[in-house]
């Protein structure tokens, strides 16, 4: 029996503006010798970075489809992808869901390609994925002057080898001269893009994508330190509804001091609860600015464990609580909110905002859960992504909110302005 012909495939996209001007890189490598058989990347114009990383993966398996001439047929050809974003490897792997309207075609064209049996995927850090990656850029350089990329642009040769530790898929199987055949279709098929997809003469879709100019900007403050914090106690929207302790009131004088350094916000929006109004007080008398107040902002309301410590909780309530760390849609004991209800809640205060603030660069100074949501939803992170995130007492994190619907996240838990 013939065995199958292995690849490996590495592909990554980027986008300077995200949206803004993109491109795509891929190569395809032999995993017993490291060479590498083929090479892609092209300029797509204004795109996201998520959809330059996805014409990146088609093309990639697109140049292994080229190197082998029956492999679309069941066990003629193997391949696996490695790449550094997470969401197209945790899409195309099926355990994340496509929401995007504009992931889903690009994701079923990425599918159409090869039989799923054949493809595997793996993420793999950015600076594993440098050869992929220099090509995207190579590709967007390419286009910032008004040109295509082609092969004799990039510095590495098809014959240069690559070391055979990047991958641990067993030895390719076929006879002597199969690579080096394959390389040369792959090439030339690479080499025969209609010319429709020059940036020159530019097709619907993302190649002639408008100006979405600029985004509206969340700065996302969380409150300075209660008397609740240093002990970790749950404090929500249903408790006492406590003050800034001294060590809080520090702490929101110091990022008060560091954002108006910074010059770049233009509008304060604060939860409801009193520890956040404090902090924005704050904030917005050294900067000179009014605070608005949002409901959408408060903090979950956490119940009966109010007041209480994680222990406090796994002793009184050890049920309710491990049914709470199971699913999103279990709410803590006594009626409080679950996370899919202030989920919810923030996305409705999202839209609002991003609506409302379009262009600008907006202060929200809120809580845990609800900064925790607003980047989980920017990623398109499943629910138990809030477990995996630290936030601590006055930090900053930022995401950047465009006008087709995607977001960037820009920072996280920064919070280098009480040191």
């Amino acid at each position: 029996m013939t065995q199958p012909r292995q690849f490996v495939i590495e592909a990554d996209g980027g986008s300077r503006g995200n949206p803004g001007p993109a491109g795509y890189g891929a190569v395809v490598i032999d995993p017993a010798t490291g060479e590498t058989l083929a090479e892609a990347a092209e300029y797509i114009g204004v795109a996201t970075n998520n959809v330059a990383e996805y014409k990146g993966l088609i093309a990639g398996l697109k140049a292994a489809k080229a190197l082998v001439p029956d492999a679309s047929a069941d066990g003629a050809l193997r391949v696996r992808v490695r790449m550094d974003s997470k969401l197209v490897v945790e899409q195309m792997s099926g355990r994340w869901k496509i929401k995007h309207p504009d992931m889903k075609p690009l994701a079923a064209e990425a599918a159409r390609i090869l039989p799923a049996s054949a493809v595997t995927y793996e993420w793999i850090p950015r600076e594993k994925n440098k050869h992929a990656d220099r090509l995207a850029n190579e590709a967007m350089d390419a286009g910032k002057r008004g040109k295509q990329w082609e092969p004799s642009a990039s510095t590495a040769s098809l014959d240069t080898p690559r070391s055979p530790a990047a991958s641990a898929l067993p030895p390719v199987s076929g006879p002597p001269g199969d690579a080096a055949a394959g390389a040369a279709k792959a090439r030339a098929a690479l080499a025969s893009r209609p010319a429709a997809a020059s940036p020159a003469a530019p097709q619907a879709g993302w190649g002639a994508a408008p100006d979405l100019g600029a985004p509206a900007t969340f700065v996302l403050l969380r409150h300075g330190e209660t008397a609740l914090t240093p002990e970790k106690r749950f404090s929500g929207s249903g408790g006492s509804d406590p003050e800034l302790s001294a060590a809080g009131r520090h702490q929101a004088e110091c990022i008060a001091r560091s954002l108006a350094d910074r010059g770049t916000v233009e509008e304060i929006v604060s939860s409801p609860l009193r520890r956040c109004r404090e902090t924005a007080a704050a904030v917005a008398a050294r900067l000179g600015l009014e605070v608005r107040i949002e409901e959408g902002l408060r903090e979950t309301d956490f119940g009966a464990w109010e007041g209480l410590t994680f222990a406090e909780v796994r002793e009184r309530y050890g049920a309710d609580l491990d049914a709470w760390l199971a699913s999103a849609k279990v709410a803590p004991t006594g009626g409080g909110e679950s996370f899919a209800e202030v989920a919810r809640r923030v996305s409705a205060t999202r839209d609002r905002l991003t609506t409302r603030y379009a262009g600008r660069t907006v202060l929200l100074v809120t809580h845990v859960t609800p900064i925790k949501t607003l980047v989980r939803l920017a990623l398109g992170a499943p629910p138990e992504a809030m477990f995996r995130m630290e936030l601590s007492a006055a930090s900053v994190s930022a995401v950047a909110y465009y006008a087709d619907g995607n977001a960037s996240v820009r920072l996280l838990n920064d919070t280098s302005h009480l040191r």
